[in-house]
């Protein structure tokens, strides 16, 4: 038997804050309703739920058909890592966006809040593609960008470990079946180094439809964090840089559409992630536990 539940809005957007009309385990929310809730708003606040990472990962598990990692963090259960990238303010990025394995879902769960600040920010695509100038919007729709990294050899062999379902060791694995991987990814280009390492280009749109639809969303990683990592080379795809002018507007714009998640214990959060950015802002109180996971669902059937 599915949770009834309640919705109000969220933020100045379409963001909404779910609530149960019972106190429950979110897992017992219709996963169908939910993805339809979210299509439409984007990102939901689920608040005032039974919740522990138990529940938390019950919840992505019966949402999503697989889920994905971040190589460079820790898992704390099947599904959720440690949110992990300092104490400054964080740019808006969607996860794994600057690579081939952008997850379709982000999802969050705090287990304890913190005291000030450390809210995470939210701006839909959606809202930015239509505020960016007529100028702007034809520059990002007249070709790719292009994120170009190195990555070190145990990150890239935590990701193909992944990718191969486990099946074989990540110490074991060839550089060559990492090749083969990318081979099957759209838009990649991978070179392996001499010490172990490689380095990748991933070419994708700046603005791009939704797992949800074909409306067209300004969400990307070009403002984002390179915490564990070596911050990419972004360039268009005739490899000429993205000019200030057009880096200033994308900030401006989205500085005025970005919203806080303000974060109460046991609260959990869901962002469709291929049409809404996210951020941070800076940790003034670092007593917080916050988790993350990173799904893909079943891709809606065209209307």
């Amino acid at each position: 038997m599915s949770t009834a539940v309640t919705t109000t809005p969220y933020g100045t957007g379409s963001g909404l804050l779910v609530q149960p009309a019972h106190g429950t385990a979110p897992a017992d929310i219709d996963h169908k309703h939910l993805l339809g809730l979210l299509a439409e708003a984007g990102f939901l606040l689920l608040r005032g739920f039974e919740t522990d990472m138990a529940a938390f990962t019950a919840l992505v598990q019966n949402t999503s058909t697989s889920t994905t990692l971040d190589p460079a963090r820790d898992f704390y259960s099947e599904v959720a890592q440690k949110v992990d990238a300092g104490f400054d303010e964080v740019g808006l990025h969607t996860e794994n966006g600057n690579s081939p394995f952008r997850s379709h879902l982000a999802w969050f769960f705090c287990e304890k809040a913190a005291s000030s600040g450390s809210q995470t920010t939210v701006c839909d695509g959606y809202r930015v593609w239509e505020a960016l100038s007529p100028a702007t919007r034809a520059a990002f729709a007249a070709q790719d960008i292009v994120y170009s990294r190195y990555v070190a050899e145990p990150q890239w062999r935590a990701m193909a470990h992944h990718l191969l379902g486990g099946t074989k060791p990540a110490q074991d694995i060839d550089v060559a079946e990492l090749l083969a991987l990318a081979g099957r990814l759209e838009g990649t280009d991978i070179v392996p180094e001499a010490d172990g390492g490689v380095r990748y280009s991933f070419t994708t749109p700046a603005a791009g439809t939704t797992v949800f639809g074909e409306r067209l969303s300004f969400a990307n990683s070009i403002l984002g964090p390179s915490f564990n990592y070596e911050k990419p080379t972004i360039t268009f795809a005739d490899g000429t840089g993205l000019s200030p002018q057009l880096l200033t507007e994308v900030e401006a714009v989205t500085a005025a559409l970005t919203e806080n998640l303000d974060w109460q214990d046991g609260d959990i959060a869901v962002i469709d992630n291929t049409r809404v950015m996210h951020g941070r802002r800076a940790i003034t109180d670092p007593d917080r536990t916050i988790y993350n996971a990173l799904s893909y669902i079943k891709v809606p059937a065209a209307a």
